[in-house]
């Protein structure tokens, strides 16, 4: 069975794509099964350096996946090097973990007490296609470093990059049963890994409906997993703020991949005493995006990935939608959708409680610190955000009482490869990226061993 990938900016067709059924995936589950034992013995120093030599390849390869990148997920070009980069940038942190995973010596009596890290054995990845590559990494490249094996399973939408860096891993020398893709269905490839005896882990980015069904098959079978999910994450910003920054900022922290990205921020508070002069900045801001083809250097925001998610995200903005104002989109092919800001009054609007996952973005007034944190938490989500201020001791306040896992004072960041990564709620379970990443790809081992005469 085969998948035709489309171009989003186009709607045509870039190629076809053999998916994997059942026995295909359990065929390539046995593979990694059986090279794991291998790869766990290869020499910290010898993983390191496999893994060096695969964050070289993809930065040889770094304008090829871009470009990749850029017709199956229309991405900005600028958006798809980064994030090309991203994966370099990732493999080559990870490069350095296979020498620093280390136990701890604990102090007992008659004798010695030492920890070791033990990989799982086979690790699977499950991507979305709202990053597939940056995404894809953020499993792989820890698991791989901490000497387990890798079967990845990239979105039915989305597999050409992650099909592409496992050519990239053989050629660094990185055996293909150590570090596999796997194309198909979430139903059949993701089931599949989440049921399969020997599948030790999973890592799954995605929906939180999905991320329920995947949790309750690993806690039948005792599966680790790692739950990266939705988010409705809040902009703050008070009125003491610098509003010609925020205001610049806040297009690109809700718009950027047209708004599909989990830490998108699609609810914007912004106090009661400085809401107008915000508007007033924030529309010419939002008509300043500029919305294109993809494949144009200047572009800064690309079309939706599909006609379904045109259509998902149209329905959260009816002919009676409150729209404060728009900016604009192409005609002509592709799933374009405009960037759009909304005013909503009722606290219980769909628009300010569900991941619309599009340009859509949601405005509202607050009166003070606890009215903006009681707003920011009254979510199923805790995954991101933003606090604006320029009083230090606010800021604390409120990043201290906002349930989020990844907050960011006077900027609108959410990643970065050396710093952890995840949410609160229904937002996700663990966390990927930072240097503990690793650990969650082993488990602890204690060891005694007597010191007693004659033992």
């Amino acid at each position: 069975m085969s998948h035709e990938v489309i171009d989003p900016a186009t709607e045509q067709v870039v190629t076809r794509v053999e998916l994997y059924d059942v026995a295909a995936t359990d065929a390539a589950i046995a593979r990694a099964r059986a090279a794991f034992p291998a790869w766990r013995s290869v020499s910290p120093g010898d993983r390191a350096r496999l893994l060096r030599r695969f964050a070289d390849a993809v930065d040889a390869d770094r304008e090829h996946l871009a470009q990749l990148e850029v017709r199956n997920s229309g991405h900005t070009i600028g958006n798809a090097r980064w994030e090309a980069g991203n994966v370099r940038d990732v493999l080559a942190y990870y490069a350095a973990a296979p020498e620093r995973l280390t136990g701890r010596q604990i102090p007992v009596p008659d004798g010695v007490n030492i920890t070791f890290h033990e990989p799982l054995g086979v690790v699977a990845v499950i991507v979305p296609w709202n990053f597939p590559m940056p995404i894809a990494s953020w499993g792989f490249a820890p698991a791989l470093a901490a000497g387990n094996t890798v079967v990845l399973k990239p979105a039915e939408l989305t597999p050409l990059t992650a099909i592409r860096l496992a050519e990239l891993a053989l050629e660094a020398g990185i055996s293909e049963d150590v570090f596999q893709v796997l194309p198909g269905k979430g139903s059949v490839v993701g089931h599949r890994f989440v049921e399969h005896r020997d599948v030790a882990k999973i890592v799954f980015t995605g929906s939180t409906e999905v991320g329920r069904q995947i949790m309750a098959g690993c806690a039948a079978g005792i599966k680790a997993v790692t739950l990266e999910l939705g988010g409705k994450s809040a902009n703050v910003i008070f009125g003491d703020a610098d509003l010609e920054a925020a205001a610049a900022a806040a297009p690109y922290a809700v718009f950027d991949n047209a708004g599909q990205d989990c830490c998108a921020r699609s609810r914007i508070l912004v106090q009661r005493t400085a809401y107008d002069r915000f508007m007033e900045l924030f529309q010419e801001a939002v008509t300043g995006v500029v919305v294109t083809d993809p494949r144009e250097e200047k572009a800064e925001m690309g079309p939706l990935i599909s006609a379904d998610q045109r259509a998902r995200v149209a329905a959260y903005v009816p002919a009676d939608a409150p729209v404060a104002f728009r900016g604009s989109a192409p005609d002509g092919p592709g799933f374009w959708f405009p960037p759009t800001v909304l005013t909503p009054t009722d606290p219980a609007d769909r628009t300010l409680r569900e991941e619309i996952f599009g340009p859509v973005v949601a405005v509202l007034p607050f009166d003070d610190e606890a009215d903006a944190i009681r707003i920011a938490n009254d979510s199923d989500f805790g995954l991101s955000g933003s606090i604006w201020t320029r009083d230090l001791g606010r800021a604390l306040r409120v990043s201290r009482g906002i349930e989020a896992g990844n907050l960011s004072v006077n900027s609108n960041s959410s990643v970065r490869y050396w710093t952890p990564f995840g949410g609160f709620k229904s937002s996700g379970l663990g966390r990927e990226l930072g240097p503990d990443a690793p650990y969650s790809f082993t488990e602890t081992k204690n060891v005694f061993i007597s010191s007693k005469e004659g033992s």
